[in-house]
């Protein structure tokens, strides 16, 4: 399976592409920012971004999109930025008829560390580790955006464990039964956890991102 991470901003947007072999199993297929000049006005920020969207949907085809769920806490002009890049990504998907899923910045970070309040940098380093790469990935969005892909690869095999074995018709790859008694890993735990925990409190949690 292909994924697409997005790391959503409208000054920089990660864009970071995966193939997941199975639950465990994920290598780098392509990463990079799509930026925008704050100086252009709104709506022509956003073509930017959509315009880089479409050259790598249409390069690399992804199986699914992962996009990172936006929660405003403060700063409403930044998350609403933000917001707008979601609409395109979704948009984009749709007319590619592809599936999307939103991730929160806890659920990836657990994912990826084992721990959901993990550091920026913590992040980083376990997402250079995962990828077996030779450094890290830079910038910030860029990391961003493959630890939301490896965290929709690692999602698959651990959602047929939480009662979601569904999920399996959008092209969850890898996906495991109760039956193979697959035993989950401290991250995979943590992710469980994190996810249980935002859909209590109606998937509200504190935003997490850099600046957009």
């Amino acid at each position: 399976m292909r994924i697409l991470g997005v790391d959503p901003g409208l000054t920089r947007c990660g864009l970071g592409t995966i193939d997941s072999y199975g639950a465990r199993q994920v290598s780098l297929v392509d990463v990079r920012v799509a930026r925008s000049p704050a100086e252009l006005a709104p709506h022509k920020r956003l073509l930017m971004i959509a315009d880089e969207l479409d050259v790598v949907l249409d390069q690399f085809k992804p199986d699914v999109v992962a996009i990172e769920r936006v929660f405003a806490k403060d700063n409403v002009r930044s998350v609403t930025g933000v917001a707008q890049v979601v609409g395109i990504v979704m948009l984009a998907a749709a007319r590619a008829d592809l599936p999307v899923e939103l991730h929160t910045p806890p659920e990836v970070k657990a994912a990826v560390s084992g721990n959901g309040r993990a550091e920026k940098q913590q992040v980083q380093i376990m997402v250079q580790r995962i990828l077996r790469l030779q450094e890290r990935p830079k910038p910030a969005d860029a990391a961003d955006a493959l630890a939301i892909a490896i965290t929709q690869a690692w999602r698959g095999g651990q959602q047929s464990l939480i009662a979601e074995p569904d999920r399996t018709q959008h092209g969850g790859a890898g996906m495991l039964p109760r039956s193979t008694g697959y035993d989950l890993t401290p991250a995979q735990k943590m992710w469980a956890g994190a996810e249980r925990m935002s859909r209590r409190h109606g998937a509200v949690a504190p935003t997490e991102t850099s600046e957009q």
